[in-house]
């Protein structure tokens, strides 16, 4: 039986690019597509409500971490088994999510992500500026080296996760911000998750959104402190909320971050 598939859309001031995004997006195989609108300034919650997403609008700007909290809460509200996040600037090819729903379906991964970096060639090519694939790729090895996996990219707001992922990670403690991404990433490499990606087209243009060197700054300043609350967790130094699951307490043995390099795990006591 297929899985429920359900897409998200934080949105905000996307009416330019929305509905080219939807067009996109293989008709009938999303059971429902979720529209969350953060107070846009714009068309994007008429366009939405015209295409015949399911819409919501908060009263004001929460942020983007925000948003994609009340785009989860309804997609599991609803009974959704596999949770698609699109971003509706036409940045990502969204005829591709299929796919990613697929490996989930298949019982391959638990989260597959659209990977923006398959060459440097092709990523700069689609116009990502230099300064953002540089510190894509510095953050990325950090985060392997780090947790263990081998991801082509963290940093991709294309993103598929099963009904599990999002019923164990306490993602109500994340950032309201950008950094809510990676730290969900994180929280996931942390609770064992299967994390796989896939490349995908990417298409830098005036439309798309695309955060400001500052918050830039910000958001890699964030990335970095999350992932030493990381080893801190692994090493057993200190306890985070960030890192306590929703459904029960996850009690892990010696540091999964040494075990992924062939060192052995002691024992516990």
């Amino acid at each position: 039986m297929k899985s429920k598939v359900i897409i998200v859309m934080p949105a905000y001031n996307a009416a330019t690019t929305l509905e080219k995004t939807f067009r996109d997006i293989p008709q009938g195989f999303a059971d429902e597509i979720i529209l969350v609108d953060d107070s846009s300034r714009d068309d994007t919650v008429k366009i939405g409500t015209t295409l015949g997403l399911s819409v919501f609008a908060h009263n004001g700007n929460r942020g983007y971490g925000a948003n994609q909290k009340t785009c989860y809460d309804e997609a599991l509200r609803r009974g959704a088994e596999i949770v698609i996040m699109i971003h509706p600037d036409y940045q990502y090819d969204s005829s591709l999510a299929p796919l990613l729903a697929g490996i989930i379906e298949n019982g391959v991964c638990d989260i597959v992500l659209g990977s923006r970096v398959r060459t440097r060639k092709e990523c700069l090519d689609s116009g990502m500026p230099t300064y953002k694939y540089l510190s894509n790729r510095f953050l990325t090895i950090l985060e392997n080296l780090v947790t263990g996996q081998n991801l082509s990219e963290w940093h991709t707001g294309y993103r598929a996760y099963s009904r599990k992922v999002l019923e164990t990670i306490p993602y109500h403690r994340n950032s309201n911000d950008f950094v809510f991404d990676s730290q969900f990433l994180i929280q996931a490499a942390y609770f064992g998750f299967r994390i796989g990606d896939l490349p995908v087209p990417c298409r830098y243009m005036s439309e798309a959104s695309s955060i400001n060197l500052k918050r830039s700054i910000v958001y890699g300043i964030g990335t970095i402190k999350t992932i030493f609350l990381f080893i801190l967790q692994e090493f057993h130094l200190k306890t985070f909320e960030l890192f306590e699951c929703q459904a029960e307490k996850i009690v892990l043995g010696s540091p999964r971050w040494l075990a992924s390099y062939g060192f052995k795990a002691k024992a516990e006591e």
